[in-house]
């Protein structure tokens, strides 16, 4: 699937025909990625054990749903994914698979003992593919995993599997250096409705981008410029151990600290505290692969009500590997200018405060006078 990758797609199709392949299937899913799937993530501030922007969980159901949709197309009874026996991956795929198509059958070689007892690991793959002429992106010189679709890139295994040992600076793809990144901001302006961005203004030279992908893709590229999205972080597997991974999310990044801004500067406090729940668990349903589970769909569908009035226009700059939020404006904001004033009273009568006060302090006093006893 084309899902935002940087790829040579027709030598991939070549490549499939090459080693057997009847028939080849590309599609493009970027637009439906960032609609129906990076979109509810921003909606959420989904973000697992807070740090990681779920970018290869939010990717995994998108593709799936597409592998199912070719295999009811061609009568298929079989589907097939080359994710390890390890990893969340095989979990998103196979859950994706069974939900949409509860009859299908899925071949998973990375758990058939005939496969990986004759490769142990991607040396022992590396060197089949050598053998036999097979065109692979790794090599010795950089042995580790990459993942990469519209929203981030990540890598893991080879030398990163030792959590001590520093990323190379040849491994980021997707954005620059911070210290070598321009010293000069850009200035953005991001415009939501209902919690999704549906316009990005780039103060500095007038740029306007209005449709979702074109919108989410100069964000990457502005991100990336300035070395925004990186990080390295060893995370919970759902599976059941623990995994170091290296990340970069640049237009993920931007995205979820203007809406965290303009959701806080709209939303009802108690209304946030709920939502904030909400998300937690949306983004432990998208990392473990249960983004088609009926609970999954009614938090999202919590998730899109809390939305209805997160509306507005977040400022911001991007410099040096930093967002940094300038200001921001709604029509539906709760902030009141007058009342929260040093210098002004307002509708408000401070003497208030003291009942308010005092209410607050009676299970104080009560806990620190048994306690005390």
């Amino acid at each position: 699937a084309n899902i935002g990758q940087n790829e040579d797609f027709e030598e991939a199709r070549k490549k499939a025909l090459a080693l057997g392949a009847k028939k080849v299937y590309i599609e493009d899913v970027r637009k439906e990625f960032v609609e129906e799937f990076i979109w509810p993530a921003v909606q959420a501030n989904a973000i697992y054990e807070d740090r990681y922007l779920l970018g290869t969980s939010l990717a995994r159901p998108c593709i799936a749903r597409k592998q199912v949709e070719i295999a009811k197309k061609e009568g298929a009874e079989y589907v097939s994914h080359g994710a390890t026996g390890k990893g969340n991956d095989q979990i998103r795929f196979e859950l994706t698979c069974y939900s949409l198509h509860p009859g299908i059958k899925i071949i998973a070689p990375w758990r058939m003992p005939e496969f990986y007892n004759r490769f142990r690991g991607r040396t022992d793959l590396m060197e089949y593919a050598k053998k036999h002429g097979i065109p692979v992106p790794v090599t010795p010189k950089s042995p580790w995993s990459m993942d990469e679709n519209l929203m981030h890139i990540s890598y893991e295994a080879g030398i990163l599997e030792n959590p001590k040992n520093h990323a190379p600076d040849s491994l980021y793809v997707k954005t620059k250096d911070p210290a070598t990144a321009p010293n000069t901001p850009d200035i953005l302006e991001i415009e939501f409705k209902n919690g999704v961005p549906v316009q990005v203004t780039n103060s500095k030279d007038g740029t306007r981008h209005q449709s979702s992908l074109e919108l989410f893709t100069y964000l990457n590229e502005i991100a990336g410029k300035h070395g925004v999205g990186r990080i390295d972080i060893v995370e919970n597997r759902y599976i059941g151990m623990k995994s170091r991974g290296i990340y970069e999310t640049p237009a993920g990044t931007i995205l979820y600290q203007a809406h965290l801004d303009i959701e806080t500067f709209t939303m009802d406090r108690e209304v946030r505290k709920i939502k904030q729940q909400l998300s937690l668990r949306f983004s432990e349903q998208v990392y473990n692969g249960f983004w088609y589970s009926p609970e999954c769909e009614f938090v999202r569908s919590c998730i899109t009500k809390s939305q209805e009035l997160v509306q507005g226009k977040v400022h911001l700059s991007v410099l040096k590997g930093q967002v940094y939020i300038l200001g921001r404006e709604s029509p539906q904001s709760l902030y009141n200018e007058e009342l929260v004033s040093m210098d002004k009273q307002g509708d408000y009568e401070p003497c208030d405060a003291s009942g308010f006060i005092k209410i607050n302090a009676v299970r104080y006093s009560i806990f620190y006078t048994i306690s005390n006893s």
